[in-house]
């Protein structure tokens, strides 16, 4: 008995170290391309530059913030959109029922009024209750809806917009003033092909933000906020970009992204009953393009920016990374046909053979690799020297792959204000390996339970306010 389990945990643990050799590699191949992208791309344009460009020939964006309990966001979150530097948008506010005083909190800041508006039901949403106006800013529309989640609200918002475009933003973020005008830049170069673009988001916690506006940008004070500052880069800069290239991008985060209204309908609106209603609509959008032969392009652009406050307590967080881990695999689910299929061109083959081996397979092959490993090391099966070099080796690859997304950005972009900050930063590259990364990975298999539960529980996301920043 003790040579078959010695031999299955040998067996596991080959499986364990193949599986990461595939990841790493995944992920060095993932910050070449992003590399040579970034290199090539040249230096952004100035917005004054855009703007002259193109102000007198962009199309109209609706821009919808879908609401569910946002009191202590919202105003902030509407001031920054009322501030852009777009010449013709409407910001469409779906308070999807809210429990709190959201409501209550638009209508006053913006002395909302009761108004008709006709709309056809083309994509599905629990019923409209009103919808308001402000008579001092125009471009405020406010709709109030009887809950029915954010998928629910944002067809909602897609039926009562007019725009051929739409952006959805959440509201507990700030587009930075330009950011329409950068974002729109891909479908204005090939209005024909371009479908949905995303731009980068980032996390607001620990800059001073005032009436919507990032008036001075500064690194998050807590460890939480800090290590997910890292992750962001890692996520945007490196993963996004470098699909980009290969029109592979399977998800446009749903804190910020701009869509072809008109294709978004096309394949019936948000998806309901997901919690990973952002993935699923891109993905169901290149399936929806590649079945019909059309020819298009999905894309990431990092110059776009999207501030968001991030989690600063560990429920809160594994709350937020179970829901994306479920709403992955919801996905794949949904959609699996499509991996490895040949009629899906590299959107099957490597968009979705990179969710199978990183957010299916990756979480457990994990999991069981940081239970495993010491148990065979304590018990004297693995010897010490194999076990050290085992976590040395993992640790360094991902300690190369963040710093190296850190050091691309500080290239690139110069995002980041102070060299204290990026030696700061550096600095949680290295302990986001000792003990963050393997906590992702268990919430990730938590996630897994629940979507095997059929779970739909977004759980509970505190909010402290921009104002408190």
């Amino acid at each position: 008995m003790m040579d078959v389990i010695l031999t299955v945990s040998k067996f596991i643990g080959l499986m364990v170290i193949v599986t990461g050799v595939v990841q790493y590699t995944n992920y060095f191949t993932q910050l070449v391309l992003a590399t040579i992208q970034l290199m090539s791309s040249g230096k952004a344009a100035r917005p004054d530059a855009l703007w002259r460009r193109y102000s007198d020939t962009v199309p109209p964006i609706a821009i919808l913030v879908p609401a569910f309990n946002e009191e202590k966001t919202i105003v902030e979150s509407l001031s920054s959109l009322m501030a852009m530097q777009y010449p013709n948008y409407e910001v469409v506010i779906i308070n999807d029922g809210s429990s709190d005083g959201t409501l209550d909190v638009l209508i006053k800041a913006f002395g909302l009024k009761k108004t008709s508006r006709l709309y056809s039901p083309l994509a599905p949403h629990e019923p409209i209750r009103a919808i308001y106006r402000s008579p001092h800013q125009k471009r405020i529309v406010v709709i109030d809806k009887a809950n029915g989640g954010k998928s629910d609200a944002l067809n909602a918002g897609i039926n009562v917009s007019r725009a051929p475009l739409f952006c959805c933003v959440d509201a507990d973020s700030v587009l930075e003033p330009d950011a329409l005008l950068r974002t729109v830049k891909p479908f204005m170069e090939d209005p024909e092909r371009t479908v949905a673009v995303g731009g980068t988001v980032r996390i607001a916690n620990g800059s001073i933000i005032r009436n919507g506006q990032i008036l001075k940008v500064q690194l998050p004070k807590k460890l939480l906020p800090l290590l997910q500052t890292v992750e962001y880069l890692r996520a945007f800069l490196m993963t996004r970009l470098a699909w980009s290239q290969l029109n592979t991008v399977l998800i446009i985060s749903g804190a910020f992204g701009l869509f072809r209204r008109d294709a978004v309908l096309q394949v019936g609106g948000y998806s309901l009953g997901t919690v990973g209603e952002d993935m699923e609509l891109v993905v169901k959008l290149h399936r929806d393009l590649r079945e019909r032969k059309q020819d298009y392009r999905i894309k990431f652009i990092p110059e776009p920016v999207c501030w968001t406050e991030a989690p600063e307590t560990l429920e809160v967080l594994r709350n937020q990374r179970t829901r994306w881990q479920r709403g992955t695999l919801e996905t794949f689910e949904r959609h699996g046909k499509m991996a490895f299929n040949p009629r899906y061109g590299l959107v099957g083959v490597i968009g979705f053979g990179n969710i199978l081996i990183s957010d299916v397979i990756g979480p457990v092959v994990d999991a069981i690799g940081y239970i495993l490993f010491p148990i065979l090391a304590i018990t004297g099966t693995l010897p010490l020297d194999y076990f050290l070099a085992y976590v040395a080796v993992t640790s360094g690859f991902g300690l190369a792959i963040s710093v190296g997304s850190l050091a691309l950005e500080e290239a690139q972009l110069r995002r980041v204000p102070k060299a204290s900050d990026l030696a700061l930063l550096t600095g949680i590259c290295i302990l986001e390996n000792l003990g963050y990364r393997q906590l992702n990975s268990l919430w990730r298999i938590r996630g897994g339970l629940q979507y095997l539960q059929k779970s739909q529980s977004w759980g509970v996301m505190t909010r402290k306010g921009f104002t408190s920043y």
